[in-house]
């Protein structure tokens, strides 16, 4: 058959289709299906794929919970495709540019893995976090914007370190993320955390953030920090201080009154062998006949206490901090950012109104600011009422 008879959706089917089949088609002619088919038999199972994306459902989940409270907006981040890709591929499929943060994990599991985000879309996240509205961002990112899409980064991993606690029974932390600027047409390498790891898995979320975005996030793992993960799901241990805990308190704990003094070692056994693996836990031995009466209580009395006035004596020395506020505002921080040597912040307090003073930082009076000796001054024109106290708590 002739090359001009076959189609290239007829090439593609047939090096999908069989392995063996694969290797025979030039790598010049179809690089990226030859790599695909080399990175089917690395081992991971229909069962690991599930997981994984089960495992990335819950922990980004959370993360999108984190963002949306960040940015004021609904974030919506959608259950993962998994696969298994190299880095190859990554630079032939997304030949753009992307945010790249880097994360460690410092305890609970060995390895790190990489969050990579369209650098159009970090520009709408920063400018969110600015307090402007996304919808006309900065198209370059600056070290401003960087920093604002870092501390978000930042907040969004520690709720996927926090999920992935729950998930693996056991404490998961991980290194401040590192967020860098990538251009995968263009760089050789990723990211420095996967410059080894080949082939890796891929798993891509659709994430929407309230008619801003939608787009495409991914976050890349080492097949064997996947395989870790995996392994920590399917086979989670009791907590090893928990069960050490019980079998001290169990060996310590006197043997029940109808057993003899001879069988408190087995009974202590019994107890550390059945803790955390589903087996019912040692019934507590129940008394009888013993003699209970009812407790009896000292009336309260409703004459009230007398109080010694001469005891306030004691604290009257006692410096407290009085302050005069002037007035509140609330700033974005874009505005704060702003702020140059005679700007003007406009306070909620209109000219004339009372000033509040505070004491300890509790509200007690208000008053007129007056001028003594070219010094400011306070003078009290009314003491709050507690319920006036009371309300300003609240």
């Amino acid at each position: 058959m002739s090359d001009e008879m076959i189609s290239q959706e007829e090439i593609d089917a047939l090096l999908n289709g069989g392995g063996a089949a694969g290797g025979d088609a030039p790598a010049a002619e179809a690089p990226s299906e030859a790599d695909a088919s080399s990175v089917d038999d690395v081992g991971v199972t229909e069962m690991e794929r599930d997981a994984l994306g089960e495992i990335g459902n819950i922990s980004m989940g959370g993360a999108a919970t984190t963002l949306s409270v960040l940015l004021g907006r609904k974030v919506s981040i959608t259950t993962p495709t998994v696969s298994i890709s190299n880095l190859r591929q990554l630079k032939e499929r997304y030949p753009i540019p992307f945010l790249v943060v880097e994360v460690g994990y410092s305890i609970g599991i060995e390895g790190n893995n990489v969050l990579c985000i369209q650098a159009k879309d970090a520009a709408i996240i920063a400018d969110l976090m600015m307090g402007n509205d996304g919808t006309n961002p900065d198209e370059e990112l600056s070290e401003i914007h960087m920093s604002a899409v870092s501390e978000a980064m930042n907040q969004m991993m520690g709720s996927v370190a926090t999920s992935l606690s729950s998930m693996f029974n056991k404490k998961v932390d991980i290194t401040p993320p590192v967020v860098t600027l990538v251009d995968l047409g263009t760089e050789e390498v990723v990211s420095k955390l996967l410059d080894k790891a080949d082939p890796i898995v891929q798993a891509s979320f659709r994430m929407e953030v309230d008619g801003l975005i939608d787009s495409e996030i991914m976050q890349l793992l080492p097949l064997d920090v996947a395989k870790d993960m995996v392994n920590a799901l399917m086979n989670q241990q009791p907590d090893v201080d928990n069960e050490e805990a019980a079998v001290e308190a169990a060996q310590a704990a006197p043997p029940p009154a109808s057993a003899p003094a001879s069988e408190a070692p087995a009974a202590a056994a019994a107890a550390s062998a059945n803790y955390g693996y589903g087996a019912p836990p040692m019934q507590p031995h129940v008394a009888s006949n013993v003699p209970v009466q009812s407790a009896q209580f000292t009336p309260l009395s409703t004459v009230p206490v007398q109080v010694n006035d001469a005891n306030i004596g004691l604290i009257l020395d006692v410096p407290l901090q009085v302050n005069v506020e002037l007035g509140r505002t609330k700033k974005s921080i874009k505005d704060i950012l702003d702020l140059t040597k005679g700007s003007i912040v406009e306070l909620d307090k209109l000219a004339g109104e009372p000033v509040d003073i505070m004491v300890n930082g509790k509200y007690l009076a208000k008053g007129e600011v007056v001028v003594i000796d070219e010094n400011f001054g306070v003078r009290i024109t009314e003491i709050v009422s507690p319920l006036e106290r009371a309300a300003r708590l609240q």
